[in-house]
C-alpha cells in the first residue's frame, strides 16, 4: 500500500479509491472508446406507396327520390253522434274494434219514438177516412149538380173540403215518415268503415243531439294517407314527374320509413298536390295513399317519406364518398399502372350513398374510396384487398 494511503483514515481511503476508479473510466470513455457508427434514418411512411381501397364504377338503374318529413293521417275521421235524444240502452262495439259501414254500434231507448209513431199512424188513418167520406160526398154533389138539384156554391164548398183533406193527408203522411225516421235513429250505426277509439259515454246516460264529444270516434285506416311537404325549389321536378305519370295512367311511388330511416314501413302512391305554396314556410303539401292492410301505419305517426320522381336507366354510379371537390370542380382518383390519376367528372342525380356520373368515367373503372387524403396526381399506390 502506498505511503499516502497508509496515512489516510479508512473512510478517506475508500473515497480516494472511488475517485481513482471514476478517473480511469472517464479516460477510457473519452479517449479510447470507438465512436458509434451513425445509424441510417428510419424509413418515412409518407414516401412509399399509399395503401388505398377501391370500388368499381357500375352500370345500373338508379331510382331518384325526394326525401321529406311527413305524418300519417286517417283517410276519413268521423265523430259518431246521436240524432235523437234519449237514454243509452246498449253499446255493441269494443274499443279499438274494426267496424264496417252500417254496423250497429249502440241503441237508444225507443219507447218514446214508438209512441210518436203510433200517434202518427192513427192521425193518418183518421185523415184517410175523412178524405174518403168527403170524396164520396163530392161525387154525389157532382151528380146532383148536373140535375140542378143543389146550388153550385155547395158543390164548390165540398170540392174545397176534399182538396183541404188531401193536403192534410200529405202532411200527416210526412209526419208518419218523420216518426219512422226518428225511431230508426235510435239505432246508431257506423257511418264509415274503420277503427273505433275510446267510447265517450257509458250505458244508462242520457244523451242529446248537441253533445260535442259524441259516442265514439271512427278513423279509417285502410287505406290511410301520409301528408308531407317539399321545398319550393323541388316543385318543378315533382310536377313534371306527376304530370308524366298521369299521362301514362300510372302513379308515383312513395315509401314510408320509420323515424330512424332503418325500416321500410309501407309503400303507396302519390294521390295529389296542394293547389298553393305555403308562403310562411315556402313548401308545398303532398298527399300519398297506402293500403295499410297490415296496420303498419298509425294515425298521427311520424314517418320519413321518399317520393320517387325519376329512374336513370343504365347510369354509371359510384359511391358519393369517392367524389372530391377542388378548384377544378368535382373529381375522383383512378388507378393506372399503380399510380393515382385525377379524373374530373360531371355528376348527375344522387340517391342514398350513390351518385350518377354523366361524363368522365366508364363502367368497370377502379375508383379510390379510402386513402384519399394522401393522394395527388402520379402518387404511387398499393391497392389493398
Amino acid at each position: 500500500m502506498p505511503d499516502f494511503l497508509a496515512r489516510l483514515s479508512p473512510g478517506q481511503r475508500w473515497l480516494a479509491i472511488l475517485a481513482l476508479i471514476i478517473a480511469v473510466l472517464a479516460i477510457w470513455f473519452f479517449g479510447f472508446r470507438e465512436a458509434e457508427q451513425k445509424r441510417p434514418p428510419p424509413p418515412n411512411p409518407w414516401m412509399g406507396p399509399t395503401p388505398v381501397h377501391t370500388v368499381t364504377a357500375t352500370k345500373e338503374n338508379l331510382n331518384v327520390h325526394i326525401k321529406a318529413i311527413g305524418s300519417v293521417a286517417p283517410l276519413n275521421t268521423v265523430t259518431v253522434r246521436s240524432r235523437v235524444d234519449g237514454q243509452l240502452l246498449r253499446i255493441l262495439f269494443e274499443e279499438g274494434q274494426q267496424v264496417k259501414a252500417g254496423d250497429l254500434l249502440a241503441e237508444i231507448d225507443p219507447a218514446t219514438y214508438k209512441v210518436r209513431l203510433a200517434q202518427a199512424e192513427g192521425t193518418l188513418q183518421e185523415t184517410r177516412a175523412q178524405l174518403k167520406n168527403a170524396e164520396e160526398d163530392l161525387a154525389l154533389y157532382q151528380r146532383l149538380l148536373t140535375k140542378n138539384s143543389i146550388a153550385k156554391q155547395q158543390f164548390d164548398k165540398q170540392q174545397a173540403l176534399v182538396e183541404q183533406l188531401r193536403g192534410t193527408l200529405k202532411n200527416h203522411s210526412a209526419q208518419l215518415d218523420d216518426a219512422r225516421l226518428q225511431l230508426s235513429y235510435t239505432r246508431i250505426t257506423a257511418p264509415i268503415s274503420g277503427r273505433t277509439g275510446l267510447r265517450k259515454v257509458d250505458v244508462g246516460n242520457l244523451i242529446k243531439t248537441g253533445d260535442a264529444e259524441g259516442l265514439v270516434t271512427i278513423t279509417q285506416t285502410q287505406p290511410i294517407a301520409v301528408m308531407f311537404t317539399i321545398p319550393e325549389n323541388q316543385l318543378v321536378a315533382v310536377r313534371g314527374a306527376y304530370a308524366s305519370a298521369q299521362e301514362n295512367k300510372s302513379s308515383l311511388r312513395v315509401e314510408a320509413w320509420d323515424r330512424s330511416e332503418q325500416q321500410l314501413l309501407a309503400t303507396g302512391q302519390l294521390t295529389t298536390l296542394d293547389n298553393q305554396i305555403d308562403t310562411a314556410t315556402g313548401t308545398l303539401k303532398l298527399k300519398a295513399q297506402f293500403d295499410n292492410s297490415d296496420d303498419s301505419l298509425f294515425p298521427n305517426q311520424f314517418v320519413n317519406a321518399r317520393l320517387q320522381v325519376q329512374t336513370l336507366n343504365d347510369a354509371i354510379t359510384i359511391p358519393a364518398d369517392a367524389v372530391q371537390y377542388g378548384s377544378k370542380g368535382t373529381y375522383v382518383y383512378t388507378i393506372k399502372d399503380n399510380k393515382a390519376t385525377m379524373r374530373v367528372l360531371k355528376l348527375g342525380a344522387s340517391e342514398g350513398t350513390k351518385v350518377a356520373v354523366l361524363d368522365g368515367l366508364a363502367e368497370g373503372e377502379q375508383v379510390v374510396l379510402e386513402g384519399l387524403d394522401r393522394l395527388h396526381e402520379g402518387k404511387d399506390v398499393k391497392v389493398m384487398e
